[in-house]
């Protein structure tokens, strides 16, 4: 496509203001991964007297490099409205977010979710094995809370063709805006972190009692992510910043563990269910602009997400204070050694 006159000064900041925020990023990592590996490394004898306070510490530190990844696309205008129930209500109990995939800017874009909400960490036949081992080994140990997983397996582009023939060959739910889930990941997680009662069935809080005290995973929350106009973001439009300012749309619904069958087959068919509801959610969001109202709702209401200014400058400082001072005193040792 040819450039006019007029659009060359537009083009030309945009490049250079593209290669500004890589270059930021760049020295951001540099400073802020490394910082985070020191403090890791530097807190052990912590981790051997009380387990329980160096998870919580780390978990603070790997938040923070979380928000710095999510204050790329806010200062890039790319800013998050969320709809459907409020998590907030259960962000300090043990949950699993079911999200559909279209685009790595999902997860940058879960980072910004995330960051005013729970701590946690984003988690086939190998793998799972994998999965099931760090649940058994790291999970509870480490004290985490939310579980983010991606139950279709792949990007919407790149399953769609394949999970409709799928359908098709199995009588199963012709989906277009999202894909037919898989279940292993889910079941290997349910199965691990559920506590069972006496009687066999989940425990589990229930949606009117938030203030439950039994201990497992207690909720699943249905998180359906939408783009204007079905334009995912991607990486590198989050870290370079030339797309114009836009508004993802993230709309929750959250089910208490008691709901959710645990047995394959039945666990299957409920995912199936999630993954129907979802596509009628985004029918709906890409006809009208918005999500539909909930249940027993006349009208939908939608949360602006924000991230505070002050807060990013503070982690950010602290980051690039942390690695002037690991700089310094690496540089010291390095020069008493040799």
């Amino acid at each position: 496509m040819a450039i006019t006159l007029e659009e060359a000064p537009w083009l030309g900041w945009l490049l250079v203001k593209a290669l500004m925020r890589f270059a930021f990023m760049v020295v951001n990592n540099l400073v802020a991964i490394p910082s985070y590996i020191c403090y890791v490394i530097i807190l052990q004898p912590l981790r051997v007297l009380d387990s329980k306070r160096f998870w919580y510490i780390e978990g603070i530190m790997y938040k923070w490099l979380l928000g710095m990844v999510a204050s790329w696309g806010w200062y890039a205008g790319y800013t998050v409205m969320e709809w459907g129930e409020d998590i907030k209500a259960v962000s300090k109990d043990e949950a699993v977010m079911l999200v559909n995939h279209q685009a790595t800017g999902d997860v940058c874009t879960l980072m910004m979710c995330l960051q005013d909400k729970g701590l946690g960490r984003s988690y086939r036949d190998q793998q799972l094995l994998l999965l099931k081992k760090h649940l058994e080994n790291n999970y509870r140990s480490r004290d985490r809370k939310w579980i983010v997983l991606f139950p279709e397996g792949g990007f919407l582009r790149k399953r769609r063709e394949t999970s409709q023939a799928f359908a098709k060959k199995n009588n199963l739910p012709f989906l277009t805006n999202v894909t037919l889930p898989r279940s292993g990941a889910t079941k290997i997680i349910l199965n691990a972190l559920v506590a069972q009662q006496k009687n066999g069935s989940p425990a589990g809080g229930d949606a009117k009692e938030l203030d439950s005290k039994s201990k497992g995973l207690q909720w699943i929350i249905d998180t359906t992510i939408a783009y204007p106009k079905a334009e995912p973001i991607d990486i590198q439009t989050w870290i370079l910043g030339y797309r114009k300012p836009t508004v993802t749309h993230v709309h929750y619904r959250i089910f208490p563990i008691k709901d959710v069958p645990l047995e394959t087959d039945d666990l299957t068919t409920w995912l199936y269910q999630r993954f129907v509801e979802k596509e009628d959610l985004l029918s709906h969001f890409y006809e009208t602009g918005a999500f539909p109202p909930s249940k027993g709702h006349k009208e939908a209401v939608s949360r602006e997400m924000t991230l505070s200014n002050l807060w990013i400058f503070l982690i950010q400082s602290f980051a690039f204070l942390s690695g002037y001072m690991w700089y310094n005193i690496i540089q010291y040792f390095y020069h008493c050694l040799f």
